[in-house]
């Protein structure tokens, strides 16, 4: 691509940068900090500018100059973040209380990027939740003060402009994207009373009667709230610390959906067991969840929280999205051997299988292309490394630290959305240097009798297949199964019509993807939200539909009038124009 993106390197080699694909070399730009002392380092959200602390000061740099912007004499600085806007670096280090036992000083500093001058300093004891939270455009920011949240306006710090106060706030997140700004709130139960998570809208506070919307849930010692991008909702997963049934050593955790317009629900997960790992697709209309004793099962749901797909089960515990939305990956890192299932999320196929065994860490790359893998200490001590993907399957590139060092941190540059356009999904591994990864799964233990003997499974348990879910009621029910034998018709056809020109397979692909649409159709209609583009949406699929049905008379020998071929030559533009107003949800 023509954006020569970097990633920081972090370990007892230093800190330096390296150049993302296809080049992978070390950046000359960034002069590379050689110190065994780096302890934080931080990019703001658009990429530009790049600070890490060293032991001694904490440097900003340009990214695309490398030239040095500030340099802060903060020796014991652990913690670093930027602002949305680049307006305010915060900082944190230790909090310690004088010998004499009176308080410390301030160990929170919120530094002005610009000028240099520290705006505020704020005492705060834990490292959890150390750092202050911005709205996108800066215009509010919010932090956990003795259980209420104290909320500033426009980098103002020396006024609170208002405070949430509930019995006891435990924890907050702010919504992602424009305003009006949108506050989660998680308040801990207590003495019988349940927990409960709220929403609300910013500085609507009055009453319960003031929130937008509220659910309450016995069984939660911990939660975490996942706000979608679009700001319509909110994902909980509830934890307790212990099982009681002593079923599980992650305790319990239940899932949970709350939407701004008051609307919520219990997520039904098909299998009993932990709950690894839930993220939002980027569109904001489907979530998966990963979750049930192993082999795990994932499925994504819509907002209507039904199950659209289910993968069946396998060996996985994390699931991550790629910035666009258009590829799932699947992955079991950890305590398993790190298999990933890349998935093509708008026809539901497998892409590719990689293996990154060790692995620690994984990102997608802005890009949506290429995905970063890395095992870190102090997670894992040896052979410390990372790997660039393209999401194809290929590895392009390998790099493990000397034996008797260690990498404790790797990841991507940011940049903004809608710099990396979407682009259409491949199947074909793109070419590498390097041999691929599929690393040979190791041999079951075999006793010597049975040695020379055939293989007879004794697989513990069957892995589910995946299965579509998408929803088949009463009355829809008829034109799904022709749709789905069609679509095995189409697929034996096109078997037997591989020596066919490249053209005709475009088409045939373009035609599967219409009854995959028609397919969806029978579905409950995700909204946008937007009426008028429901309503287009619906007209297209409605259209799309006669187009189906003139070609399923044409092909059963009927003679088409001169209008109806018109209208078939109309589908490829029709299709696009769907695809465009999907996408643009």
């Amino acid at each position: 691509s023509s954006y020569l993106f970097t990633l920081p390197v972090r370990g007892s080699e230093g800190l330096y940068m390296v150049n993302g694909p296809p080049s992978f070399t070390e950046s000359t730009a960034f002069q590379r900090d050689s110190g065994k002392n780096c302890k934080a380092v931080a990019f703001s959200k658009d990429g530009s500018l790049f600070a890490w602390c060293n032991g001694e000061k904490v440097n900003i740099v340009n990214v695309t100059s490398a030239g040095l912007l500030r340099s802060f004499d903060l020796p014991k600085a652990v913690c670093l973040e930027f602002s949305p806007k680049n307006n305010v670096l915060a900082t944190w280090q230790a909090y310690t209380t004088a010998k004499d036992g009176t308080a410390g000083v301030p160990n929170l500093q919120l530094h002005d990027v610009k000028t240099g001058r520290c705006l505020k300093s704020f005492i705060q004891k834990k490292m959890q939740n150390w750092c202050p939270c911005w709205a996108d455009d800066e215009s509010i920011c919010a932090r956990n003060v003795n259980n209420e949240v104290h909320f500033f306006e426009n980098n103002n710090f020396s006024t609170i402009a208002n405070k949430l106060h509930l019995q006891k706030v435990n924890d907050f997140v702010l919504s992602p994207g424009a305003q009006p700004t949108k506050v989660a709130v998680y308040v801990p139960g207590s003495k019988g009373a349940p927990s409960f998570v709220r929403l609300y809208q910013y500085p609507n506070f009055g009453g319960p009667q003031s929130a937008l919307a509220n659910k309450s849930f016995f069984k939660a010692d911990k939660v975490t709230m996942l706000w979608n991008k679009k700001a319509t909702a909110v994902l909980v997963i509830a934890s307790t610390e212990v099982d009681k049934t002593g079923a599980s050593y992650y305790g319990e955790q239940t899932l949970h959906y709350i939407a701004t317009n008051g609307e919520s629900a219990v997520v039904q997960l098909p299998k009993n067991g932990p709950i690894y790992d839930v993220t939002w697709n980027p569109n904001s209309v489907e979530f998966c969840a990963v979750y049930g004793f192993m082999p795990a099962k994932a499925t994504v749901f819509n907002l209507k929280c039904d199950p659209v797909f289910d993968f069946g089960t396998g060996p996985r515990n994390a699931a991550y999205y790629s910035p666009h939305g258009h590829i799932l990956v699947l992955a079991g890192f950890g305590n398993l051997r790190g298999q990933m299932e890349v998935w093509d999320v708008k026809n539901y196929k497998l892409i590719s299988k990689p293996v990154a065994s060790d692995a620690t860490y994984f990102a997608w790359c802005p890009d949506g292309e290429h995905i970063v893998t890395a095992t870190c200490a102090p997670r894992l001590r040896v052979s410390n490394g990372y790997k660039i993907w393209h999401y194809t399957g290929s590895l392009l590139h390998n790099y493990e630290v000397p034996s008797n060092e260690e990498m404790w941190q790797v990841s991507w540059q940011p940049f903004l959305d809608g710099v990396f356009p979407a682009k259409a999904v491949k199947y074909q591994a793109v070419p590498s240097e390097l041999p691929s990864a599929e690393s040979k799964p190791a041999q079951a233990y075999r006793p010597p009798a049975l040695r020379n003997k055939p293989v007879t499974s004794s697989k513990l348990h069957e892995d589910e297949p995946p299965q579509n879910m998408k929803p088949q009621s009463g009355s829809s029910d008829k034109p799904l199964s022709k749709t789905a034998l069609k679509n095995q018709r189409k697929h034996e056809a096109k078997k037997a019509a591989k020596q066919e020109a490249k053209a005709d397979a475009k088409q045939e692909s373009m035609q599967s993807s219409a009854s995959q649409n028609a397919q969806r159709s029978a579905a409950p209609a995700v909204t946008s939200g937007d009426p008028e583009v429901d309503k287009k949406i619906k007209n297209l699929k409605k259209k799309l539909k006669a187009i189906e049905q003139l070609k399923e008379q044409a092909a059963a020998g009927k003679q088409l009038e001169k209008n109806q071929l018109e209208k078939i030559q109309k589908e490829t533009a029709l299709l696009q124009e769907l695809e465009d107003l999907e996408l643009g949800l």
